[in-house]
């Protein structure tokens, strides 16, 4: 070992809490000044619901949790809205023909659609300037977005 390159270790070192608590050990400063110990820390003590905030930690991170909940709420309300039966079936880019034959129809939101598809292919290639085409449209667009087509639906009839 080199000499007199290693610092000063003292074995009686002093430490010294903020909640008056003083200790003795090893170390290589005289007096060590500390801000919580295991006679004042809440996990120690039992006083679990006591946090101790150092420089806004705590606040800091509620505030994130508070951020992530916000984002988590309005994508639900996005998804939610996404697969709404209440939304027009304008919305769905089918065609001015379709949209149309649909409307002439009383069918006005995707719900109403869904409902008319659950008794078959034949409820909705009955109406009038509604073809194969146009069902073909609609349903793959409303399964894109999520929705979930009666099982009548994909039953092919010739």
């Amino acid at each position: 070992m080199k000499k007199e390159i290693h610092p000063t270790y003292y074995t009686d070192a002093q430490v010294i809490c903020s909640c008056g608590n003083t200790w003795t050990t090893g170390s290589t400063r005289k007096v060590i000044r500390t801000e919580v110990c295991s006679k004042c820390h809440p996990f120690f003590t039992g006083q679990q619901q006591r946090i101790i905030d150092i420089e806004g930690q705590v606040d800091r991170f509620y505030r994130k949790l508070q951020a992530r909940q916000a984002y988590v709420e309005d994508k639900k309300a996005k998804e939610d809205a996404r697969t709404s039966p209440l939304r027009p079936i304008a919305d769905l880019n089918l065609g001015k023909r379709a949209c149309e034959a649909l409307a002439a129809a009383g069918i006005t939101t995707v719900g109403q659609a869904i409902d008319k598809m659950a008794e078959g292919e034949q409820g909705l290639l009955a109406i009038q300037g509604f073809g194969r085409k146009s069902l073909i449209d609609l349903k793959k667009q409303l399964r894109q977005l999520g929705y979930e087509l009666p099982a009548a639906i994909d039953e092919i009839v010739v």
